[in-house]
């Protein structure tokens, strides 16, 4: 009690002790006592109704080196790419089934059918070696030009919300330059299937991926390899910045229901995945205009294919097997058929079928994306801009969720083992 009344009388304006003991340690000791209201503030620190802004403070200063993230994204993505790659293959076909009535119709159905008739190497994983190369090149420069783009606008005031929502947009055009020809490759090795494959007539008839990378620039030229390019922009600059403007806004909102900047593992799957999905299913028309551009096949090269076929019939070196076996090129029509001319002229499309040129059905304008989506619509109405929507949301949600899980598990691995310096 004396020690405190002399405190009391050297420091007027300290607060009371409550106790003596409270007061020997300030005094004596020289260790402050904490008092209730220090306890009670460092709890709300973690609270979910004042970690918001310590959470956006921390997702603001956290800013990792562009190798990681580059890195982190590429990994991630490629990962979440191949493992859902047979599912993109379905959702490929369906969107590109030429037949009436459609063969691939529900999503296990397709599924299913792929399986048991083509296997997995050359049937769901057909086209996997250029999906491959272009994930991980695409991503790499993808997470680069985001991160970049990002931090540019924030410091120069732009708010965090614009800023995710444009950095998708400026990063997705940065990587098209290299991934839409391995997109094209892809897409045609997909609908394609197996070499000379009896189950489905999609068209095409690749050996592998180099065959159809030499076929496609000998008989339709190196711009064949960027067909679609207007309609894939038109796919994947919406469906990112759709994609990182949700999974930003959904990371905020779990860090300030956790009340911490590791909201784990449940709810990153849950953030990125929901993310891709919606990004996808709204994005989905969008798809189909770019899946019909890209596995159509020019008229020029068409005549072209049937000039050769005639001739080869008239002078008797033709083979017995049909055309889609010996040509190395797209063919136009198995010459076991028994109406050759059904070609000229045009076949319905007011069902659910997706119209491809050399199947004679009605054919899409590849220089008007806007056009492509109207001429869908008169043909096969609201259905067919969301044809191939199932399988499309299951992929991207799982692609997506697989992704930024990896990717953000990863800047944290690479944050206890540095690449370069953590200051650049």
């Amino acid at each position: 009690m004396v020690f405190g009344r002399v405190a009391s009388y050297l420091f007027p304006n300290a607060e009371p002790q409550s106790s003596s003991s409270s007061s020997f340690r300030d005094d004596v000791l020289g260790a402050p006592a904490l008092t209730m209201q220090d306890m009670r503030r460092e709890k709300e620190d973690f609270r979910p109704d004042t970690a918001h802004t310590v959470a956006e403070h921390d997702e603001e200063a956290y800013r990792p080196p562009y190798l990681h993230a580059m890195l982190a994204g590429g990994i991630g993505g490629t990962m979440g790419d191949m493992l859902m790659h047979s599912l993109d293959t379905v959702k490929t076909r369906q969107q590109g089934d030429p037949h009436l009535p459609p063969k691939y119709t529900s999503m296990g159905n397709s599924y299913y059918t792929i399986l048991r008739q083509e296997g997995v190497s050359r049937g769901l994983y057909g086209g996997v070696l250029p999906a491959f190369l272009g994930s991980f090149g695409g991503t790499v420069i993808f997470f680069g030009c985001y991160e970049w783009s990002k931090r540019y606008m924030v410091d120069h005031g732009v708010t965090p919300a614009a800023a995710y929502f444009a950095s998708g947009f400026v990063a997705d055009l940065a990587a098209s330059p290299l991934y839409v020809p391995t997109e094209v490759l892809k897409t045609r090795l997909q609908l394609q299937g197996r070499y000379n494959n009896p189950y489905f007539f999609s068209g095409y008839n690749y050996r592998s991926t180099w065959h159809a990378l030499r076929t496609i620039y000998r008989t339709e030229g190196f711009r064949e390899l960027f067909s679609g390019y207007k309609a894939t922009l038109f796919r994947d600059l919406p469906f990112s910045a759709l994609q990182f403007a949700f999974y930003e806004q959904e990371q905020k909102f779990a860090k300030q229901y956790v009340g911490s900047k590791d909201i784990g593992l449940p709810l990153e799957i849950l953030t990125g995945a929901s993310a891709g999905g919606m990004a996808g299913v709204l994005t989905c028309p969008m798809d189909v205009v770019k899946t019909r551009i890209q596995t159509e096949l020019d008229p020029e090269v068409i005549a072209q294919a049937r000039g050769k076929a005639a001739a080869a019939a008239k002078s008797g070196s033709s083979k017995s097997q049909p055309t889609t076996a010996t040509s190395s090129q797209r063919p136009t029509q198995p010459a076991s058929s028994k109406h050759p001319n059904t070609r000229g002229h045009p076949i319905s499309t007011s069902g659910a079928s997706t119209a491809l040129k050399q199947h004679g059905q009605v054919s899409l304008d590849t220089e008007s994306v806007m056009k492509a989506l109207r001429i869908i619509y008169r043909t096969e109405g609201i259905g067919g801009w969301f044809r191939g929507v199932g399988p499309r949301g299951v992929w991207t949600s799982v692609q997506s969720g697989t992704m930024l899980v990896m990717y953000q598990t990863l800047l944290k691995w690479f944050d206890d083992h540095p690449l370069v310096d953590m200051d650049d």
